[in-house]
């Protein structure tokens, strides 16, 4: 989970061009980063069947869905570009489809508030003004913050699949991960009709390139094989 903080905190910085303070929130994640055990009941399972890392991880991929979703409605009202809106709604799914994990293994959920820019964690406090902030200087500047969260999601999902075993996490992750790529694309698209230039952040080119020049996807990834770390048969 380290490295995901580190490559949050590399988006900040790209955007505040070297302001410190994304990396002092990084620095408090970690401090934060530890596991709530609870008790099982008729409807929800023990933590204790998760590890340490799945656990937390749970709990960052909800708060950093939810802050995709919250940059992109800002980003909505300041330039009006449906693509935000729609993309904002995806979001919402996704955080949702977190949430409900949180809620199946007892664990505590971070999101106390559903108000755009409310977080447990400070370190997405802080990337959501600067990426708010960066993303309301232009449209072209909306459209590579739009990408460069797209990345990022790629980047996170994909290092934490290659950890997790659960299965039910797994798949959730792996429809995620799917759901970002699809994002990426459309904001790619837009860049290109825009002119603009773009150069990937947090995945390699030659992945952003198969990525961008593939279709769209469509299924989910749905998997009964505990082992299979989310790689499983689409459906």
């Amino acid at each position: 989970m380290k490295h995901l903080i580190l490559k949050t905190t590399v988006l900040s910085i790209a955007l505040l061009a070297g302001s410190t303070s994304a990396q002092a929130a990084g620095g408090k994640w970690q401090q934060n980063n530890q596991t709530n055990t609870s008790s099982t009941s008729s409807t929800t399972t023990t933590t204790s069947q998760l590890t340490t890392f799945e656990s937390t991880s749970l709990k960052f991929m909800r708060e950093e869905e939810k802050l995709a979703r919250d940059v992109y409605l800002t980003l909505y009202n300041r330039w009006g570009v449906p693509i935000f809106q729609n993309i904002a709604n995806s979001e919402q799914t996704h955080t949702d489809k977190v949430a409900e994990l949180l809620v199946k293994y007892n664990i505590e959920d971070p999101v106390k508030s559903d108000a755009i820019g409310d977080y447990t964690d400070p370190a997405f406090s802080e990337l959501y003004h600067a990426l708010v902030d960066s993303g309301s200087q232009s449209y072209e500047a909306a459209l590579m913050v739009g990408a460069q969260i797209e990345e990022l999601d790629i980047a996170d999902l994909q290092e934490q699949l290659n950890i997790i075993k659960k299965t039910d996490i797994a798949n959730v992750y792996s429809n995620l991960l799917k759901g970002s790529r699809n994002h990426l694309r459309s904001f790619y698209s837009l860049i290109l009709q825009g002119g603009f230039d773009y150069t990937p952040v947090h995945i390699s080119q030659e992945e952003f390139d198969a990525i961008v020049n593939s279709d769209m996807e469509t299924g989910n990834t749905n998997t009964t094989d505990t082992q299979t770390g989310g790689r499983g048969r689409r459906r």
